[in-house]
């Protein structure tokens, strides 16, 4: 798999996401998957804020928010069924605002795959829109994907043999977010300017339609939930 980051000019708030990047991307081959910070199309799409004091930016994340939890550092949060810091409202390379994730980044990255599949006439192709996440317990963020299209985000191994014949019975990999941590990591986190990256050679499975859910699990079946009800009963 080869990962190539893209050096560009600063985004603004206002400009056109497909316009930036085909400005950057001149060549797209088959079976090429076009990496995208959300940042870009929380941009364009205006979601931005401005800080007026702390409790306009608590009141923004709740508002953001599904659930909203505060803790010693940032508010612990549930949007679009993923944890997060702050709902993923960001201020670092925002230009003295509050930058909040895309109105809904999954048909951002069908638009965007379609407008690219048009101009380069490819068919084979993927569009990941990718933030940056922290893990429990785990110093540092790596990525995430935010949404996508053109490609099968799961790859189940479930009722396959392992190498002994064993049956698996929960083994999935979540490709998506694999994809989206291979660019984060060479995108950067700075001052780097690579808000872009282009993914070839991927071990992906390219797909027309793409199941929303196929990455999610339910609270009430995810496996961290009982360790998390038995931290807070330990420190009551």
């Amino acid at each position: 798999m080869i990962v190539t980051p893209i050096k560009t000019r600063i985004f603004r708030e206002g400009d056109n996401p497909f316009d930036f990047v085909t400005q950057y991307i001149k060549h797209l081959p088959e079976e090429s998957i076009v990496v995208v910070t959300s940042k870009i199309i929380a941009l364009a799409e205006r979601r931005t804020a401005v800080i007026e004091n702390i409790r306009t930016k608590e009141k923004l994340i709740k508002a953001e928010s599904d659930v909203a939890v505060p803790t010693k550092y940032v508010w612990l949060t549930i949007k679009d069924g993923m944890v997060m810091a702050s709902a993923g409202i960001d201020e670092s390379n925002a230009e003295g605002k509050l930058i909040l994730l895309p109105k809904d980044s999954y048909k951002v990255a069908t638009q965007l795959r379609k407008q690219l599949q048009k101009k380069f006439k490819v068919k084979r192709l993927g569009v990941i829109l990718t933030d940056s996440r922290t893990m429990p317990l785990r110093a540092g963020v790596t990525g995430v994907a935010l949404g996508y299209a053109g490609i099968k985000g799961i790859r189940d191994y479930r009722g396959l043999p392992d190498i002994f014949g064993r049956t698996f019975k929960f083994s999935q990999t979540n490709v998506a977010d694999g994809l989206a941590a291979a660019a984060v990591l060479v995108m950067g986190e700075g001052a780097e300017r690579y808000p872009l990256a282009l993914i070839r050679s991927a071990p992906v499975v390219f797909a027309d339609r793409v199941r929303r859910a196929e990455t999610r699990i339910p609270l009430e079946d995810d496996m961290y939930l009982p360790f998390l009800a038995t931290l807070k009963k330990s420190k009551d």
